[in-house]
């Protein structure tokens, strides 16, 4: 019997500020193009700057694909390599987005913890990729950085219980360009859903005893 396909879903923003070209959306068009193999229906969406978008569609997004894993991708001013995020923050919002709002609470869901852990080990993601010797430098951070980029990870762990995923890359050619981009993000996302597959396999082992 054929294994049914699993749904990714990978997000991108589109541009802002001085970023009128996104190096996010490049970098997930670049992914799009390699694929996740073929056991893997990979789904890619272009996200606005925008907090009233994000909210209404990460949830739209679960809802359509029941993916297995959602990672988004933004890009950040001051990074210089590719830096895996390890949880979203609920408050502290103040930056405006592209339509001049930012959420009067300042935060993304009313009453919800004040930070969120992704289920995957970004430690473990780091590691393996790393010993791939790809010509790009992956870090970890625990700050998203209070903007669109920590809104949209901290909406997106709250709606599926931390089966989420966040990746920072640096504007393109500093310094990576869009194809060095796209394969890292293949190999971290290759590598997410193996730490993922092997912490769902002990848990279901647990269960069978």
């Amino acid at each position: 019997m054929e294994q049914p396909k699993k749904a990714v879903v990978v997000t991108g923003f589109g541009p802002f500020g001085e970023h009128t070209v996104n190096a996010s959306w490049i970098a997930v068009q670049e992914l799009e193009k390699l694929g996740l193999g073929d056991s893997v229906d990979l789904h890619v969406y272009e996200i606005p700057v925008e907090y009233k978008t994000v909210q209404r569609l990460i949830p739209a997004l679960w809802e359509k694909h029941s993916p297995q894993l959602v990672v988004h991708v933004g890009v950040s001013g001051m990074a210089n390599t590719v830096t895996l995020e390890k949880c979203g923050h609920n408050k502290g919002y103040k930056g405006l987005d592209n339509c001049r709002f930012c959420p009067g609470s300042q935060c993304c869901v009313e009453d919800g913890p004040e930070c969120i852990d992704s289920i995957i080990d970004m430690d473990a993601v780091c590691k393996r990729v790393t010993t791939l010797g790809l010509d790009v430098t992956v870090t970890i951070s625990q700050d998203a950085g209070r903007y669109l980029c920590d809104f949209t990870y901290y909406t997106s762990l709250y709606q599926s219980h931390g089966r989420s995923a966040f990746v920072h890359v640096p504007p393109l050619g500093k310094p990576y360009n869009a194809d060095q981009l796209g394969r890292a993000l293949q190999a971290i996302i290759e590598e997410m859903l193996d730490v993922l597959e092997q912490s769902e396999g002990k848990i279901n082992c647990h269960h069978e005893h």
